[in-house]
């Protein structure tokens, strides 16, 4: 990890230095972080490790679009996808006691551990339709403005649209479903 005690800005100048020198080389370089901002930066193919195992191999895009493991929809993205306790039947998934309309249809999902993923990119928060939540802090990023909710005990994360007023600590949040995602004890089911 060789830019972790680096001042930001000179961090930030230091990759580009490096991705140049990377192009030119066309060699294969193997750069090790912890960062999840940095490895997107510099990789064409970017593998994500956890425990001693790969949980998943594929571009930045693919890491983030589709994460194969809660830990890496976690990991990868900031902030990382929100996971909620579910069940699942056929088009639709169950949290907290609201139904959930899901872009697809499963069979019947087995484990320990069902939950649903979301990015919080796909969660938004408004006043008229979705489920309802508690609004517990909304933060202003300049360009984005995020919402810490609580889904009935669960911490969820949303985007707030531009237009949209806050009135109050109750909302609704609905979720895209085709960027909803089913995992089984932390893996993707297909």
């Amino acid at each position: 990890e060789p830019l972790t005690v680096i001042d930001p800005h000179l961090k930030w100048e230091l990759r580009s230095v490096l991705k140049e020198i990377h192009r030119k080389l066309d060699v294969t370089m193997i750069y090790v972080t912890h960062d999840q901002t940095e490895a997107p930066t510099f990789a064409d193919k970017v593998v994500v490790m956890h425990d001693g195992q790969v949980l998943q191999v594929g571009s930045p895009n693919e890491l983030f679009d589709r994460p194969a493991h809660t830990f890496v929809g976690h990991f990868i993205g900031s902030p990382g996808m929100n996971l909620l306790p579910c069940s699942v039947e056929r088009a639709a998934a169950r949290v907290a006691g609201h139904t959930i309309p899901l872009a697809r249809s499963y069979d019947a999902v087995a484990g320990e551990r069902i939950e649903l993923g979301i990015r919080p990119e796909f969660a938004l928060l408004g006043s008229r339709s979705g489920l309802p939540v508690r609004i517990r802090r909304v933060d202003d990023l300049g360009r984005l403005r995020l919402a810490r909710l609580d889904l009935d005990g669960h911490p969820l994360i949303a985007t707030v649209p531009p237009d949209q007023a806050i009135d109050g600590d109750t909302g609704m949040v609905s979720f895209d479903p085709a960027r909803i995602y089913i995992y089984a004890d932390g893996r993707l089911v297909a």
